[in-house]
């Protein structure tokens, strides 16, 4: 485990936390779990049980006093992520916890959408204020073969939830596969424009085993001809922090967001870690540098050391990563790192 600087000093703000390439780190991905209800074929493999055990988990309190100092360093952007995250018990309850942190303006969530009809109330509620959905396909046979079981009518109802209890923006995530579903994107697009959700195309990464056994499909070309097909043009704002890039329609009625880590990597202006259910500090998703934060939570760190920690951690944050150079490098499974 890497050595601790010294204790920060609680007095007076505190400075944003900027990596050793000159990025601003203000955006936190935080997984609540690694457990998930589906077994993608990209991300997890058939009859995998792998998971930590429960009693690794960061527990709610452990995770507000994580995310608490990650906002007194400037963090702004939290979203809560697994494997699927709508499995961790109580999730509205650490939501709302976490939506009165001071410093933090934006709560976002991840999902698969199949608990989503259940919960969609009491997040919206907690001060969750968008969602990721993923949905690779609207054809019920092909969601089964990628996910493992057929669930497409849960997961269209857990998106009608969202949409009653007010989400907005709600964001469409569809891996695209070649030989898989990359003929149905205008099928997709259809759907979302008729329900005002916002589409987001992107890029399989070779992540673990299964990912890079999946089929690749550069989707800039496809977006491309999207654009001519649609009339789509490039957009300036961007939408909840991430990288994705943005195309809307000429009337706005329309938005189109692609997510290209292979094609057209965004590490230059990368401003995110991932935190794992058991306190472990990702850096990056293609690279291995980490942070384990649970031994230092259990042993009784104060707040000023905590913050110290924190920034010894960004200072493994590595320039890039290298899924075209060394795509067998990642082992972990995508559920273990967190969305």
């Amino acid at each position: 485990m890497p050595t601790l600087s010294s204790p920060a000093s609680n007095t007076g703000p505190q400075p944003a936390l900027i990596d050793r390439f000159g990025r601003s780190i203000d955006y936190l991905r935080l997984s609540v779990t690694d457990r998930c209800d589906l077994r993608c074929n990209y991300c997890l493999p058939k009859g995998f049980n792998g998971y930590e055990v429960p009693a690794n988990w960061l527990s709610f309190d452990e995770i507000e006093r994580v995310v608490a100092a990650f906002a007194r360093l400037g963090t702004r952007r939290l979203r809560l992520t697994g494997g699927e995250p709508l499995l961790r018990r109580n999730l509205p309850e650490l939501a709302t916890r976490l939506s009165a942190l001071p410093g933090l303006e934006d709560i976002s969530l991840s999902t698969n959408a199949t608990q989503l009809r259940q919960q969609a109330q009491a997040l919206k509620a907690a001060g969750v204020r968008r969602l990721n959905v993923s949905l690779d396909s609207l054809d019920a046979a092909r969601v089964a073969a990628i996910a493992g079981r057929d669930v497409l009518a849960s997961v269209l109802d857990g998106l009608e939830a969202a949409r009653e209890a007010g989400f907005a923006p709600v964001k469409i995530n569809m891996v695209v596969q070649n030989g898989v579903n990359a003929d149905e994107i205008d099928a997709m697009i259809d759907y979302c424009r008729q329900r005002d959700f916002v589409l987001r195309l992107i890029e399989l990464m070779p992540v673990g085993d299964t990912g890079r056994s999946a089929q690749f499909a550069d989707v800039q070309p496809i977006v491309a001809a999207l654009a001519r097909r649609h009339g789509l043009q490039p957009g300036a704002q961007e939408i909840g922090g991430g990288p994705a890039r943005y195309w809307r329609s000429p009337n706005s009625r329309f938005t189109l967001g692609v997510i290209t880590p292979i094609s057209q990597h965004f590490c230059a202006s990368c401003n995110r870690v991932r935190l794992s259910v058991d306190g472990t500090l990702y850096m990056c998703l293609g690279q291995n540098e980490k942070f384990e934060l649970r031994p230092l939570l259990r042993a009784g760190i104060d707040d000023a050391s905590l913050e110290a920690a924190i920034r010894e951690a960004i200072e493994l944050k590595p320039e890039r990563h290298e899924f075209r150079e060394q795509p067998a490098k990642i082992i972990r499974f995508m559920s273990a790192t967190g969305g």
